[in-house]
């Protein structure tokens, strides 16, 4: 291999491009080839033979943009077959959603460090499996080995095949060839930019320059050095300024809004141009503040971009990828014809690729092939097959359990569902607070839940679901991840307590997650024993997972053991229902279908027919801003002080500015003693002033463990009919003491470009979790950065929704996003390492996800926030915001404490107002409950 050390090219001068007064970052020796030369492989593992490039065949764009060239090769492929290299990255899927439509078929997706050069070799030359590749962004620097895996030495070898690099895939395109990589003037992850271009292929029917309507989400801190670019690397596109400009609505345009003819700008370039040279802004001033943003090789067919076309806030991305298969099928094409229709003629249908990390689905696509992946080697044979289907374990990446798992291979538990209506009875019955308080608070409330939308306004939630004790197929579950659990050791152990007392440990050697997953395959209930019910839960699992299970979906490991259980859940067969749009109270019971029906159902109905009436006192979702409270003041104590977390958020700010992370999620814990408070008492009071759509209460008696929760976000939402949603909040501000003063505050929030940068960063990510697991094409965004009002503050809220693939499991989909995006950062899982060597204690609960997993494979799941755990009497609350570049650490510190105000001020109410009226009824037996 011939490779040289990198000085510092003189004879290319670019005083206009940003990137050329900082120092290297992780300076390393760079490795290139030298200018002079190409490589011509002579087979695997040989020695490279070295000839003069210039007399090697080139690609130099003028040799394809003629319009003689289109007419002498009007074919085009049916499919392209992409290998997608992942960076460990969390926006991958995005662009593996975008290839699988574009491309016909779906990207072969492995991580950058599991395939030695001996695989990429044997499936691109000896195979001829993938007719491109694209290199996903990803933290870190491609210099540091460690961080690009394979990307370099594949940038170098395979010179022939198409290749576009995304971000870092752009950066290592740039670094292998010999230019520097440096830090930017300024990080701008999730932040726009408008983008000028050179008309160069990749950007075919993409306008170009100021107001054109071209405008790109960027997540990068790092940039190449202009000055430094080697001859054989041409730029193609930079931005207009160096200025970012914040998202808005009335900013993005479609790229529908453009004809697809390029008058207007294409006089601005012929097609003779010299490609080394960039038009445009003849103003030092102007030319001054220039980004490189994109790059392509002068005589391979390899390309970089540093923005991401695949944010769902980029204008004409999908174009940037509908141009690279356009160069894909131009460079075969015209590579060798009698080699393309070999190469064709015999292909496939199922490509079987091992040890390809992969999560992808059946793409009711016309003309495409089928693709397989899950075999040994690489089949080679013609099928009329027009659907793919995947089914591997992704385990040793992912963390993802078999997919496609058949109930035929586990203990089936034919299960009947028996339920009844009280048609416009919640109101009558005095509303969810007051059921509760007659059905379920006696004892203490143990072993009891509930499931709370105690704040419904503007359809935010409509169902609570709430039950106890009773029923013979009731069973608590609790799981402890052993002391040691990463990836490669999560299990743990579970112990089981039926509903006669019996109790029972068990060691999990694969974790809790593919334990429910079995448990939930296993149920089988009759569908039309569901007809009439509006709502999802129909009984099944009601509890928490805490955040230390990331290690069961792709963390590395957990630093800090959680002093609660890692999950406790408990198996609900009775169960009552508030509807709250139409006022109807549902009563549902399950059980055996080989066993007679409990007498439950008649004997709560019978109590509810009998309760004392009483007034409606839902919680309103009402401003009710009071006084600052701060936890310090509360009796709280702090794991970290105000000079420590600060500190913190600048070693976040660190790590943002060297590529490390786009975004982190940095919490804090407060902990207080509460040796005599009532924890029910607390749940009441914290939902009266704090309503929620997603609340919850949970009590596992035997843990001596409570959760007060008022959290307004969603997770995670599986439907009946295959529907993901998630409900990601990022960007909270307090909310005004007038009505005025409150607008004005709604409106700072809305247009803040930092809560929008930290919103838009979220979305991106959570499109790649539910890309994962989703049908291709079927991830949207119905709603981006909408401002929602709760008691004490404004927060930014968006919508991501897809279809779940057939041949994954409820358990899957969660094991592909758990941790909630909002509370890691991206990328999730660097991101995830950073925030446990920064965080001195685990999140236990905290970061987590309450809500169900229903018998029919559907599930709602919150994000555990606003909550106060109650464990060994001791009252824990959990807050924090997400840093980014623009974060500042005096306001992150303020916007943690904002956070934790309504729960703070539960906890000091119950303790402190001895006179506080919490209404609880009189004591009453509840029979067969």
């Amino acid at each position: 291999m011939n490779l040289s050390q990198c000085s510092q090219r003189s004879d290319i001068t670019l005083p206009f491009v940003e990137g050329l007064h900082h120092v290297n970052v992780k300076p390393k020796p760079a490795l290139m080839v030298s200018r002079s030369t190409r490589r011509t492989r002579s087979c695997c593992g040989s020695k490279n033979m070295i000839t003069c490039s210039h007399l090697m065949p080139g690609h130099l764009e003028g040799s394809f943009v003629g319009k003689k060239q289109v007419e002498e090769h009007p074919e085009k492929l049916d499919f392209v077959r992409t290998l997608l290299i992942d960076n460990y990255d969390s926006y991958t899927y995005n662009i593996y959603q975008e290839l699988s439509v574009i491309n016909g078929v779906p990207p072969v997706v492995i991580r950058n460090d599991s395939w030695t050069w001996k695989d990429i070799y044997h499936h691109l030359y000896e195979e001829n499996a993938f007719d491109n590749i694209v290199i996903s962004p990803g933290p870190g620097s491609p210099t540091c080995p460690a961080d690009v895996g394979i990307c370099l030495q594949l940038l170098l070898e395979c010179k022939d095949i198409p290749i576009l690099g995304v971000c870092l895939g752009h950066q290592a395109l740039g670094y292998v060839h010999g230019a520097k990589v440096v830090h930017a003037s300024q990080p701008v992850h999730g932040r726009l930019s408008e983008i000028e271009h050179s008309g160069s292929r990749l950007f075919h029917d993409i306008p170009s320059g100021r107001n054109s309507g071209f405008k790109v989400v960027r997540y990068h801190s790092l940039v190449l050095d202009a000055q430094t670019l080697p001859e054989e690397l041409i730029p193609i596109a930079w931005t207009t300024s160096s200025d970012a400009i914040s998202f808005s609505e009335d900013n993005v345009v479609s790229p529908d809004a453009y004809a697809k003819s390029r008058e207007g700008y294409s006089t601005l370039f012929s097609e003779k141009r010299n490609e080394n040279s960039w038009p445009f802004s003849n103003s030092e001033d102007i030319r001054s503040r220039k980004v490189l943003m994109g790059i392509m090789h002068s005589t391979w067919p390899h390309y970089g971009v540093q923005f991401h076309p695949e944010s769902v806030a980029t204008c004409h991305g999908r174009q940037i990828f509908k141009n690279f298969r356009r160069i894909t099928e131009d460079y075969w094409l015209r590579s060798n014809s009698s080699f393309f229709r070999r190469r064709y003629a015999h292909f496939t249908a199922r490509i079987q690729v091992p040890r390809a990390n992969h999560m992808s689905g059946q793409v009711h696509l016309t003309n495409t092939p089928s693709v397989e992946i899950n075999g040994n080697h690489l089949l080679q044979e013609v099928t009329r097959s027009r659907r793919t289907s995947y089914d591997l374990d992704e385990r040793s990446c992912f963390g993802m359990s078999n997919l496609g798992t058949s109930p035929a291979t586990t203990d089936m538990k034919r299960l009947k569902l028996t339920w009844r209506r009280l048609e416009g009875s919640a109101t009558k019955l005095g509303g969810a607070k007051n059921m509760f308080c007659e059905l379920f608070s006696d004892d203490k409330a143990e072993n009891t839940f509930w499931l709370d939308s105690s704040s419904i306004e503007k359809g935010r939630a409509r169902f609570s679901f709430m039950g106890g004790k009773g029923g013979p197929l009731w069973k608590q579950l609790t799981f402890r991840l052993t002391e040691r659990s990463d990836t490669t050791h999560c299990g743990g152990y579970l112990s089981v307590e039926d509903a006669h007392g019996h109790a029972s440990s068990t060691y999990l050697e694969k974790g809790f997650l593919d334990f429910l997953n079995k448990e939930l395959l296993s149920f089988h209930c009759e569908e039309k024993d569901f007809e009439g019910l509006p709502f999802e839960f129909y009984g099944g699992f009601v509890g928490y997972i805490g955040y230390n299970l990331k290690v069961e979906c792709g963390a590395a490991t957990n630093r800090h053991k959680s002093t609660a259980p890692d999950a406790c859940f408990l198996f609900a067969d009775n169960i009552v229902v508030v509807d709250h749009l139409n006022d109807d109270v549902y009563l549902m019971s399950i059980h055996d279908r080989d066993t007679p029906a409990t007498t439950w159902l008649d004997n709560t109905e019978e109590k509810l027919l009998t309760l004392r009436t009483a007034p409606t006192d839902e919680p309103k979702n009402k401003n009710t801003v009071s006084t600052t409270i701060s936890p310090h003041e509360a009796g709280f104590c702090a794991e970290k002080s105000k000079e420590q977390y600060m500190e913190d958020v600048r070693k976040c700010l660190k790590y943002i500015k060297d590529g490390e992370s786009y975004e982190l999620c940095f919490t804090n814990q407060m902990r207080k003693k509460v040796e005599e408070m009532d924890p029910l008492k607390l749940y009441l009071h914290l939902r009266e002033s704090n309503p929620a759509p997603y609340a919850a209460w949970l009590n596992f008696a035997k843990e001596n463990l409570h959760i007060c929760c008022s959290s307004p976000e969603r997770f995670l939402r599986l439907d009946r009919y295959g529907i993901l949603e998630a409900k990601p909040i990022k960007g909270t501000i307090a909310r005004g003491v007038t009505k005025e003063e409150d607008e004005q505050r709604k409106l700072q929030l809305q247009y803040s470009e930092k809560d929008q940068a930290e919103n838009l960063m979220i979305v991106d990510l959570l499109r790649n979790d539910l890309g994962r697991v989703c049908e291709p094409g079927s991830v949207f965004v119905p709603h981006l950065m909408d401002v929602e009002s709760y008691a004490t503050v404004h927060t930014m809220v968006s919508t991501i929704c897809g279809k779940k693939r057939s041949d994954v499991s409820a358990v899957d989909c969660v094991r592909a996003a758990f941790p909630g995006g909002s509370m890691t950062g991206a990328p999730k899982l660097r991101s995830m390492e950073l925030l446990d060597s920064l965080e001195s204690c685990s999140r236990g609960i905290y970061s987590g996800s309450i809500g169900f997993f229903s018998i029919n494979q559907t599930f709602d799941l919150n994000i555990v926030i606003r909550t106060v755990v109650i464990h060994d009497n001791e009252a824990s609350i959990g807050a924090g915001g997400a840093i980014v570049a623009l974060s500042n650490p005096e306001d992150e510190y303020d916007e943690m404490n904002l956070k934790t105000r309504a729960p703070v001020k539960a906890v000091m109410d119950i303790q402190n107002a001895e006179n506080l009226v919490i209404p609880l009824p009189p004591s009453s037996s509840i029979v067969d409950r």
